[in-house]
């Protein structure tokens, strides 16, 4: 079992990231797509997580504008 998942941030395109890595890499899939519903955040269909697998390591990008930060450490930038 994977203990780690690397996450990747685009500003708007992790479903087009995700479709490009498993188009490069052998024995790849995306295994998972969560869009934005209708309270947001963002335009309602748009992806906001796309998951995939390279090689059975798993992956996860993340649609995220600048301005939604995961932690404090880069306040102020």
């Amino acid at each position: 079992m994977q203990k780690i998942t690397s996450f990747l941030w685009f500003e708007t395109q992790a479903e087009e990231a995700a479709n490009f890595y498993v188009s490069v890499f052998r024995n790849s899939k995306i295994t998972r797509i969560v869009r934005v519903g209708d309270a947001g955040p963002g335009p309602k269909g748009s992806v906001l997580v796309a998951d995939f697998e390279i090689e059975g390591v798993h992956f996860s990008a993340l649609t995220a504008e600048q301005e939604h930060y995961l932690s404090s450490w880069n306040e102020g930038t």
